[in-house]
């Protein structure tokens, strides 16, 4: 019996506050131990206006996935809570679609296209909210 291979993703944000610590544990959940998430920043402040994205070395497949960030939020204590759910909720639902991807089957080109796809319909959904 072959062994399962076993699929890192990084997932990036600005602080590593919210949205990329929710990506790491959902892929670590929905996942089902096919995929392995892991979080971190690409700046240490709060401050996600920029939306920076570094460029590290290797061939690394990368999407996207533009989500507000919910420690930017502004309001009353349920306005931020409401911010939180949502970029969870949102995550979860590129999360599902992502590790339900038939991997083995898709090159290199169309799985970009597919993790592409994801974050266009992700930013329209939030265009026409």
């Amino acid at each position: 019996m072959s062994e399962q291979r076993i699929y890192n993703v990084l997932f990036l944000c600005t602080g590593n506050s919210a949205r990329s610590i929710f990506g790491e544990v959902l892929t670590n959940h929905w996942g089902l131990g096919r995929f392995r998430g892991y979080s971190a920043g690409s700046h240490v402040c709060g401050h996600a206006a920029a939306e920076a994205c570094p460029v590290w070395p290797g061939q690394p497949m990368s999407a996207h996935w533009g989500i507000p960030d919910p420690a930017a939020a502004e309001g009353n204590n349920t306005q931020r809570m409401l911010a939180f759910r949502e970029a969870f909720r949102a995550l979860e639902n590129r999360i599902k679609i992502f590790v339900n991807l038939p991997l083995r089957s898709l090159d290199k080109v169309r799985l970009q296209q597919k993790l592409d796809e994801i974050g266009q319909a992700a930013a329209q959904s939030v265009e026409n909210g």
